[in-house]
């Protein structure tokens, strides 16, 4: 047997591979500061500037505000009376936290979406060292540019919030699916389930989504075995402890919930236009067509170039048959998009979520192309963040709508010239406690500090939820729709128990308003 000698590395050469491994290093670290620093100017600027627009800001705003007043943090509420069970409570938790640290501002309530904007960007990151390992930043810039990201982690929705936990969920799978397969692979099938525990605390079966493209890929790549050792036993216990241990204890402790949650909250929103957000046949269209368009800029010759070759039967077939990362990212993309148009129940930031696989497949295609070394590409990509940065500004100081919660609150006091009162009761003309928690406006429970309720009047409890508030609330502005007559509201109060004095002190936005001591 002979011994190969050992080869011999001169001084001066292993001298410049540390300097060449150091450099790379320093580099390394320059690009990640370099994108946090992007995530947080675009995230955190201007955060604070733009008052509180219901429906939903004004929704999860005062349920965060309500939790706290009330000390019950298990069951989401618009106010003392009247529960939310439409969402899981993710959503509430996070805002109730930021507000009791930073207090009750619009500020607090929206910080939490730039953090999670950020974390979102830095998951991504992690990501393209695995997919697109020659430019790992490149899908976080993208994604950060991107006009429907970058406006979206400015409201307040569930859906920042769940695309930031299907990120931790996607990322876990690209650890274990792609790369070096090394005990890094069972650790990433647990943080993908530990994510969907999350995303489904946050926003319930649509966290799942992703789901639809990693099992067709896993099959078509490692087969039946490689999709068995997708749902491993500890990571389905992470996920059911993280996601379902919450609905298991409210729908014990709630009769009827559970109907609910899976009658009107899984199946109208799929099978019916019950809520009556875009269900037309065309309604995909209209909604989703602009978010994929408009929300791409400054992305389009890529998007351009992805949807020339997705046309092409030749590509499917290309992609099927390698079964590498291109054909995960579109599985990832196309079948969630898909059931979001077949649903009946459409709106625009649904699609959130689906900028994750675009922005990596859009960072595959231009790793060749995007080099910031060049002077010219940096100058645009700062004109554009200029311009999304303005566009933010204009938002918060320049567009005042009328669902604007501090303009209402502002009008409010001025026009009752600062009267005394504790609460303010909304009597709406509306047929179901539905849509009165579509329409009442929550979110003035921040300005004015004081609870807010909602009252149906055509249903048929009108009566004793008015008395219900009467009791509760001994010094109340009613606030009575147009459409309502005030007397009507009297007779129903002069019959609570107990005494009533009523005093109308002006007109706000059409409806009669009416200081109510009981």
């Amino acid at each position: 047997m002979s011994v190969q000698p050992q080869e011999t590395v001169k001084p001066e050469t292993a001298s410049r591979q540390g300097s060449s491994g150091t450099d790379h290093a320093a580099s390394s670290r320059k690009v990640l500061i370099g994108l946090i620093a992007l995530l947080l100017l675009l995230g955190y600027a201007f955060q604070g500037s733009r008052s509180l627009w219901s429906t939903d800001e004004g929704r999860y705003s005062g349920n965060a505000a309500q939790m706290l007043d009330s000390g019950n943090y298990l069951m989401p509420a618009f106010s003392p009376d009247r529960i939310n069970i439409t969402k899981p409570p993710m959503t509430t938790w996070v805002i109730a936290g930021s507000m009791d640290l930073f207090g009750r501002n619009a500020w607090a309530v929206r910080a939490p979406y730039a953090l999670a904007f950020v974390l979102t960007g830095l998951l991504l990151f992690a990501m393209g060292g695995r997919l697109v390992p020659d430019a790992p930043w490149l899908p976080s810039l993208i994604y950060a540019c991107s006009l429907v990201p970058f406006m979206g982690a400015n409201v307040v929705s569930t859906d920042v919030l769940l695309t930031l936990f299907e990120a931790l969920a996607a990322l876990g799978f690209v650890r274990s699916h792609f790369g070096p397969r090394t005990a890094t692979g069972r650790n990433g099938l647990w943080l993908m389930w530990l994510g969907f525990g999350l995303a489904f605390l946050t926003k319930g079966p649509p966290g799942l989504l992703p789901l639809l493209g990693m099992a067709p890929f896993v099959l078509r790549r490692d087969g039946w075995p490689g999709l068995g050792r997708l749902f491993t036993p500890t990571g389905l216990l992470l996920f059911l402890v993280a996601g379902f241990s919450w609905y298991a204890i409210v729908v014990m402790r709630t009769p009827g919930l559970l109907h609910y949650y899976l009658h009107y909250e899984v199946y109208d929103r799929l099978f019916t236009g019950a809520q009556g957000r875009h269900s037309q046949w065309y309604g995909w269209i209209v909604v989703y067509l602009p978010v994929l368009s408009l929300g791409t800029l400054p992305w389009w010759p890529a998007m351009g170039r992805g949807i020339r070759k997705a046309v092409h039967a030749a590509c499917w077939r290309q992609w099927w048959g390698q079964a590498t990362a291109p054909l995960f990212l579109l599985l990832w993309f196309a079948i969630p998009l898909v059931v979001f148009c077949l649903s009946r129940s459409r709106l625009p930031m649904y699609l959130l979520p689906l900028f994750l696989p675009l922005s990596l497949m859009l960072a595959l295609d231009l790793r060749s192309r995007v080099d910031l070394t060049r002077n010219r590409q940096r100058l645009a990509l700062a004109a554009w963040i200029l311009v999304l940065l303005t566009l933010k500004a204009v938002a918060a100081y320049a567009v005042h709508p009328k669902v604007d919660n501090l303009k209402r609150a502002q009008e409010l006091e001025q026009t009752t010239g600062g009267a005394s009162y504790d609460a303010l009761v909304f009597i709406l003309d509306k047929t179901s406690h539905t849509a009165v928690e579509e329409s009442t406006p929550w979110g003035m429970r921040i300005y004015t500090h004081r609870p807010v309720y909602g009252i149906a009047w055509h249903a048929q409890d009108r009566a004793a939820r008015v008395c219900k508030e009467l009791d509760r609330e001994a010094n109340s502005l009613f606030l009575i729709a147009p459409r309502i007559d005030p007397a009507q509201v009297a007779t129903i109060m002069d019959r609570c128990p107990g005494h009533v004095t009523r005093t109308v002190v002006g007109a706000w936005r059409h409806q009669t308003l009416v200081l109510v001591r009981h």
